[in-house]
């Protein structure tokens, strides 16, 4: 199975079937009888199931309504790896010895200073956030996957500062001592605090689209726009035989995130459709705006992680990447570009990013829905 940013949403929405009144005169069943047919009438029809704001009972599985979420869960499964399984003393010795440029050095920590609190804030919008408003079985299994997937980055990004032996102080630090990086988290941070609000339930209009507006930011915006500079940099570095252990890492949570960012669209296209009135006009237009700032901010993190020209890479290529995925995004959400005619000037990241191949982009073995399989950048 491959994974494709343009995957469609499984199941369409149905309404809920309304339940049968009672009647007042109705004779009184047998008390055996009147057990079993309270306990059939609790039953969850599939039918029945809605993403937010349902009435079935959250414990129960099945039957599936939103088996594509579920589908999504195994697959994710499959991919499992940790960080310990790739070997870094070929990082740790061009690190030591000298074998990358300052601009080089300069992209690795300012990489791991944005990376290693954006997947913990992935992580806390998760657990403390959005898994409580969803009222899908099928899609909390997945959210809890994926939270345990932002729990593995980190410590993925935790093993690479320890193994270069670099300054945990200006590492962990960066979100709050690196403007670039600052700004990024807080653009997000008010996004996660409304839906950790333990008084934040949905229902209402404005709650509903307050919790579709966080999965656009998070799915859209920060898995699927603010990850990719740095996924860029860190993959041209492995393509020039720099680093392999880092990229190699970066390549297994390029493939994480692609499949959160497919489920992620997948959820806000269901909820759309489960709940047409939330896609307003005015919301429409706040998305866009909400685009256009991020664009803005990770433009802004490139200059500063690229002040010149590195690895064969230069910040206005990054302004037509992000443009260009920006318009990819809007539109597997049902919105127009805001950028038209923006072009992927790095093809061979598309390749990477869509996992559309069955073998590593850089080598002959099976990369995908394997279960700690290593991957080769010689």
């Amino acid at each position: 199975m491959s994974l494709s940013f343009d995957d469609d949403v499984i199941t369409p929405s149905r309404p809920a079937a309304a339940a049968a009144p009672q009647s007042a005169a109705a004779p009184a069943a047998p008390a055996m009888t009147s057990v079993s047919h309270a306990a059939s009438a609790n039953r969850v029809n599939a039918v029945d199931k809605k993403v937010i704001n349902g009435t079935t009972d959250v414990n129960q599985l099945v039957p599936f309504k939103h088996k594509w979420a579920w589908e999504k869960y195994l697959a994710q499964c499959a991919n499992h790896w940790m960080p310990q399984e790739v070997n870094m003393q070929r990082d740790i010795e061009q690190w030591k010895m000298g074998a990358l440029t300052e601009d080089e050095m300069r992209i690795v920590k300012r990489n791991l200073g944005f990376f290693v609190t954006a997947d913990s804030l992935a992580a806390n919008n998760i657990v403390l956030g959005t898994y409580r408003q969803i009222t899908s079985p099928e899609c909390r299994q997945f959210l809890l996957r994926q939270a345990f997937d932002e729990a593995i980055h980190t410590h993925a990004y935790q093993y690479i500062v320890e193994s270069l032996g670099l300054d945990e102080g200006e590492v962990f630090n960066a979100y709050n001592e690196v403007k670039s990086i600052r700004d990024k988290d807080e653009f997000l941070i008010p996004f996660i605090d409304i839906l950790c609000d333990p008084e934040f339930k949905t229902g209402t209009l404005e709650a509903d689209q307050q919790l579709l507006r966080s999965i656009i930011v998070f799915a859209c915006l920060m898995e699927g726009l603010f990850f990719y500079v740095g996924f860029v940099q860190i993959l041209a570095l492995g393509r020039q035989n720099k680093m392999t252990g880092a990229a190699e890492q970066y390549q297994y949570i390029l493939r994480d995130e692609s499949m959160h960012c497919n489920f992620g669209i997948d959820l806000i296209n269901t909820i759309k459709m489960e709940n047409p009135l939330l896609w307003t006009e005015d919301f429409k237009n706040e998305i866009y705006g909400l685009f256009q700032k991020a664009v803005e901010l990770e433009y802004a993190y490139a200059e500063d992680t690229m002040p010149r020209g590195v690895l064969g890479l230069n910040a206005s290529q990054f302004k037509e990447y992000l443009r260009f995925i920006a318009n990819r995004r809007l539109q597997q959400i049902g919105l127009n570009e805001l950028f038209p005619g923006a072009t992927n000037p790095f093809p061979w990241m598309s390749e990477m990013i869509d996992l559309k191949k069955e073998k590593n982009f850089f080598e002959t073995r099976v990369t995908e829905y394997q279960t700690g399989g290593a991957l080769s950048w010689d």
